[in-house]
């Protein structure tokens, strides 16, 4: 029975905590702690130009000033997952991870110098090299995450990128907190601390292999290959992956890995790139953000008092978390399909019933509480479906040699709806109208379009893309 391995071996866990640690951890601790020290820092900005200029800073100025080291952080991510791609191509996997550590470290080195040379630009800089960081991390982690894991168990190991984003959203939340590095004076030790999560992996991942995929397909190292195999695999286990991934690369033979732009050119992958394509930017356009964004706002329209709300923002945190590892041991049982499908399904109802609650704030004190309960369920649902099975479908739609390209092309889409919302978003405040076509439109796509990809290898998915796109086509 080890065809049907419900957990992976400790080897394969570790390996893959690892490159988590440095990747995607990364990208949710850096979203999530530059609210905390909002205040110090504009204040600090507020002195550093009076020192300079001799007048006080204008509120536009300084709003502006402001937004741009929130959001320079989706710029670096743009650059970063153009990079990534090709990146894990030419160093690998676990060799761009390695190395993407250089950019976290760099940046919390000006991010924490800032505030003894009074420099604020430094912050602009620091916050783009941490963009760069998580978008090149996500990259190389997915990449590595889907090929390390054998069949049976890839969906919940490529839930680990999901798992660890919300567990880095949520210990960013919890060192933002006044008892921790929450205080004024310790605003640039909180920025700073992006190295820690980057010093772990320089320590840890080394002592993993290469994805096998990778060395065999990649670089035909036939040696490496079989010592990786063995050692994420263990003895046992190894054969049927070896035959799965030789079945791939016999299929590729004479395949140089694409480029992105020679993806859009590619007939046969058509279907799978218009499928990536909405799900990444629906990933970002269906209203989490703007939940996010707005909870401060909703709890204190609930009537909780202000210095308590950091606390119940961890909740929705902890809240995302529980259901990323929910999600991971339901997603090689219950499938993909049924997961994201009836993700947005659930989402498109609460946003009907918390548009409805908005509107009747003052009706009765029970309202706000209503609104609350719907933000939760929203986030749940989130969690549940598009927060993770959105990337696994990234690797399982793709083969080895249009899989980096795919990545950068979804990725690109990602990180750029992100930007958008970032700009609209104070435009469309209650337009959940919006998020509500995104998501009741998203459902009903995955239900009718993409197939269930639960079990099955690269190739088979392939195969029956092309069948479903046939149907469409006529």
């Amino acid at each position: 029975g080890s065809a049907i391995r419900r957990f992976p071996n400790r080897s394969l866990l570790m390996a893959a905590c690892a490159a988590c640690i440095g990747g995607t951890f990364q990208y949710g601790y850096n979203i999530s702690i530059i609210n905390a020290p909002t205040m110090h820092v504009q204040k600090f900005i507020n002195q550093t130009w009076r020192e300079r200029y001799q007048t006080n800073i204008s509120a536009d100025a300084l709003t502006l000033l402001w937004s741009t080291i929130v959001s320079i952080f989706t710029i670096g991510g743009l650059i970063g997952v153009t990079v990534g791609g090709m990146l894990s191509v030419k160093l690998g996997r676990k060799g761009t991870l390695l190395a993407n550590n250089i950019f976290a470290l760099m940046a919390a080195l000006l991010m924490g110098l800032s505030y003894h040379t009074g420099l604020f630009e430094l912050l602009i800089i620091g916050r783009l090299l941490t963009g760069l960081n998580a978008g090149i991390g996500i990259c190389a982690q997915t990449l590595y995450l889907g090929e390390i894991a054998p069949t049976a168990l890839r969906g919940g190991m490529g839930m680990g990128t999901s798992i660890f984003i919300t567990v880095g959203i949520l210990t960013g939340q919890v060192m933002g907190l006044k008892e921790l590095l929450g205080k004024e004076e310790h605003w640039p030790l909180l920025l700073s601390t992006t190295c820690v999560p980057a010093f772990l992996q320089l320590l840890i991942l080394p002592w993993f292999p290469e994805s096998p995929r990778y060395l065999l397909i990649d670089r035909g190292e036939e040696q490496g290959f079989e010592k990786a195999l063995k050692q994420l695999h263990g003895t046992d286990a190894c054969d049927g992956e070896r035959e799965d991934i030789e079945k791939e690369r016999n299929n590729l033979v004479d395949f140089q890995t694409k480029k992105p732009w020679q993806l859009f050119t590619d007939r046969s992958v058509r279907w799978q790139l218009v499928a990536i394509g909405l799900l990444n930017a629906a990933q970002q356009l269906n209203g989490i953000n703007a939940i996010y964004f707005y909870a401060d706002y909703l709890f204190r329209q609930s009537g909780i008092p202000t210095d308590k709300i950091p606390y119940v923002t961890i909740g929705t945190g902890a809240c995302e978390c529980i259901t990323a590892l929910t999600c991971g041991l339901l997603i090689d049982r219950l499938g993909r399909k049924v997961l994201i499908a009836g993700g947005y399904a659930l989402m498109s109802i609460c946003c009907i019933l918390f548009t409805l609650t908005l509107s009747f704030q003052d009706a009765s004190p029970v309202v706000p509480y209503l609104s609350m309960g719907c933000l939760f369920a929203f986030v749940l649902s989130f969690g549940l479906g598009p927060g993770g099975v959105t990337n696994i479908l990234t690797t399982e739609l793709f083969t080895q040699t249009t899989r980096p390209a795919a990545y950068m092309i979804a990725g690109s889409l990602n990180w750029l709806s992100f930007f958008f919302i970032g700009l609209v978003f104070p435009f469309i405040v209650y337009c959940f109208l919006v998020f509500l076509a995104v998501c009741s439109f998203m459902a009903m796509y995955i239900f009718f379009v993409i197939p269930e990809t639960k079990n099955k290898t690269f190739i088979e998915i392939q195969n029956e893309f092309k069948s479903s796109s046939h149907r469409i086509a006529e």
